[in-house]
């Protein structure tokens, strides 16, 4: 046994792995710590997520549950004229339109067209062409935000009998007509105070939208004082 020479086993080096990435973790971690605690929540940019959800699954979530109201990401002038940019777009499309007029910003607009290319030549019935156009504006003047309302006026030009002083006051095509539209906006969801039809002297064939864009507060506000004064006369 002498004759053998003692040979030493090497030690197995120490492995530092689970200690770098324990110290690595600990680095992210402190780092995202102090990330939180220096920033600040923006509650209105919650709201607006809250908003934005609540407004594009509407018509997913069960009538039960209670959805935020739709507010404009940026205020109610803001809301205003997105809604004309809305409607520019829809009417833009269409070859039928003559004139798509902005009055006043984020307050009032116009649309001009050919009574027939709304309806069927000589007829009180709308185009079937035209119910997609038809759809896309209801849409717009339905998705209104809190404390503001969209409403829609459709003016048919009827031409003046007497020698122009007066319009006709039996039923006409244009009166059928008006009365059609009206249905056919009822029919496909506008809510029912957005929408009102008559009719104006002017040419047989011209009719016109007009988009309007009313602070709820400030129209009954106006309309209380409308009827004081006319209790006071």
């Amino acid at each position: 046994m002498d004759d053998f020479e003692s040979i030493d086993v090497p030690e197995k080096p120490e492995d530092h792995t689970v200690a770098l990435f324990l110290g690595l973790y600990l680095v992210v971690l402190a780092f995202f710590i102090l990330l939180v605690s220096i920033s600040t929540l923006e509650e209105s940019k919650s709201e607006k997520v809250m908003d934005s959800l609540s407004s594009a699954f509407t018509t997913i979530v069960p009538p039960s549950a209670e959805l935020q109201s739709f507010r404009s990401k940026d205020g109610d002038v803001l809301a205003a004229q997105e809604f004309q940019e809305q409607v520019t777009g829809i009417f833009a499309t269409s070859v039928a339109i003559e004139k798509i007029e902005v009055v006043q910003p984020g307050k009032l607009m116009r649309v001009v067209l050919k009574s027939d290319s709304l309806f069927t030549t000589g007829e009180a019935t709308i185009r079937p062409s035209m119910y997609p156009l038809l759809d896309r504006t209801v849409a717009s003047l339905s998705n209104r935000p809190a404390g503001m309302r969209f409403d829609l006026e459709l003016l048919i030009g009827v031409p003046t009998i007497g020698g122009g002083k007066s319009m006709p006051i039996v039923e006409t095509l244009e009166m059928t007509r008006a009365g059609n539209f009206a249905k056919a906006m009822f029919e496909r969801g506008i809510p029912p105070d957005s929408v009102s039809v008559g009719m104006r002297p002017s040419r047989a064939d011209e009719t016109v939208l007009w988009f309007y864009t009313r602070d709820i507060e400030g129209t009954k506000l106006k309309f209380n004082e409308d009827v004081e004064n006319q209790v006071k006369q």
